[in-house]
């Protein structure tokens, strides 16, 4: 099986992905003639608004929930991942990743507003809704909608589930070892998933509203104290960061590992990462009370570099300037030392599909308080990105049992989350990456696609961003009329347009 998904693997993730992904970014970079940077202050003060309502959260509390998705365990494994197998130059792919990244994301994230509907009390929208309505294709939205079930509340749980199990083992230590049908677990990994499990299951079962109050909470907290320490690994060793930023940019294009393998992991790991074009952070946006769909496309624009240019760097930074990682192929057997070791800096059966650069990086530096430390922030990045992938499995459970009205029960897809939470916490992490990898392959896929053809057929996106500029050039009022801009099927907009001009009569 293993064999299998790696086989599978490299197919999904052949060079046509990496090259779609980038070019999509550069696309509509252009078009928006980089609306990333032009709106940067914009997006500041958007992401602020705290305006929420029955049935949709504020701008800041969908942020936090499409950042508890975008900062995970890839922001910490997965940067290693990306250095371990193609050298320091990948990091310069992440950043042109989220750079171009950002525009994908204002247009997928601006599409699940314009076209979001209202179920049940709620305000639900994604890649399935916008296929549908947009192109007017239901079997492309079901498409996604079974890949994006299959990706987020299959196989990259388990990733997530992985480190947090890891991660307990840090802090706690292994305890008494205990026979089960995967093998042998420590206790303490056992009672700690059991303390996860019981966590879970009160907040996915509170929906929506309890995900995003606590993820509003935990998500900035620990965001901001990772980078902090970051900082001031930094800064203990600022004689060393010119070389580093020198040794990411000359090996961008002189690989260590190969240009090839330095622009492929860069590209696959900053998007399994930041989850730009992949299609999840248009779930969040959708839930979003905005005045204008274009505001919640630039907040989730802003989510990109929170995750990439910030969390990730500060991981890049940590494991380069300490010089805790090695670089080697991806057929490197550290157990039987075949395979081809590039470059070594440590033990050569460090795993490189882990945190242990970066956990290396902190104990270092803060000797068991970093160690400490890296298991709790790792506990927290990877528990708050379960909570996004079962928002994102709800959603689309949801979108097809509207379709085919059989009423599967959420229930049993909250159920099958948690196993696979408790699978991914006891098996091994190569596996499960190569298993999570897979899911963020299949959605990019489908969203990219979807995307561009939307571009090429209806322009919705770029209508919806200059008439917000204009209408901020104006001095205001916001408002969204999608049948002004030839924009069609956007029925949530034409009724809420509707109710605000009876109600000023």
């Amino acid at each position: 099986m293993e064999g299998f998904i790696s086989t599978l693997n490299s197919i999904v993730w052949s060079p046509a992905l990496i090259y779609l992904c980038l070019g999509a970014g550069l696309f509509y970079s252009i078009l928006t003639r980089f609306a990333q940077v032009r709106h940067f202050k914009e997006m500041c003060k958007l992401m602020l608004n705290n305006s929420e309502s029955e049935k949709g959260i504020s701008s800041f509390q969908a942020l936090a929930v499409s950042l508890s998705g975008r900062v995970g365990v890839g922001n910490i494994a997965g940067v290693a991942a990306a250095i371990g197998f193609g050298g320091p130059g990948a990091v310069f792919w992440m950043w042109v990743v989220a750079f171009l990244g950002a525009s994908t994301a204002y247009v997928e994230s601006t599409l699940g507003q314009i076209y979001k509907v209202e179920e049940n009390g709620q305000y639900r929208g994604g890649p399935a809704y916008y296929f549908e309505r947009c192109l007017g294709w239901r079997w492309l939205g079901i498409l996604f909608a079974v890949s994006a079930i299959i990706g987020c509340g299959i196989f990259l749980p388990g990733v997530q589930a992985n480190a947090v199990g890891n991660a307990i083992t840090q802090v706690f230590g292994e305890g008494t070892a205990v026979v089960t049908s995967f093998g042998e677990v420590g206790s303490n990994k056992l009672i700690g998933l059991a303390f996860i499990l019981m966590i879970l299951a009160f907040i996915i079962f509170g929906g929506i509203k309890r995900i995003a109050n606590f993820t509003q909470i935990i998500v900035p907290f620990m965001a901001l104290g990772y980078i902090i320490l970051a900082l001031i690994v930094v800064f203990l060793n600022l004689d060393k960061v010119p070389a580093v930023f020198s040794l990411i940019f000359t090996d961008a294009f002189t690989a260590q590992a190969g240009f090839g393998a330095a622009i492929g992991w860069g590209v696959k790991r900053g998007i399994y990462s930041n989850e730009a074009g992949q299609g999840t952070g248009p779930h969040a946006a959708a839930a979003a009370e905005v005045e204008h769909p274009a505001q919640q496309g630039l907040v989730q624009a802003f989510s990109v570099y929170v995750d990439t240019l910030f969390v990730c760097t500060a991981t890049a930074l940590m494991i380069l300037i300490t010089q805790q990682y090695n670089v080697q192929t991806e057929d490197f057997n550290a157990v039987t030392g075949t395979g081809t070791m590039i470059l070594q800096n440590i033990d050569a059966a460090t795993e490189v599909a882990s945190p242990a650069f970066t956990q290396l990086a902190l104990l270092s530096v803060f000797g068991q308080f970093g160690q400490v430390f890296a298991g709790l922030a790792i506990f927290f990045f990877a528990f708050t990105t379960i909570l996004a992938y079962y928002y994102i499995t709800e959603t689309n459970v949801a979108y097809l049992n509207r379709i085919f009205n059989n009423k599967l029960p959420t229930l049993v897809f909250k159920l099958l989350l948690m196993f696979m939470v408790a699978y991914g916490t006891v098996n091994s992490a190569g596996y499960i990456w190569n298993i999570g990898d897979l899911g963020v392959g299949i959605m990019a896929w489908v969203n990219v696609l979807g995307i561009l053809l939307i571009f090429f057929m209806y322009k919705p996106t770029m209508r919806c961003l200059r008439d917000y500029e204009e209408q901020k050039k104006n001095g205001g009022p916001i408002n969204f009329d999608p049948v002004k801009l030839g924009i069609k099927n956007a029925t949530f907009w034409e009724k809420r347009l509707e109710k605000q001009q009876e109600e000023k009569k």
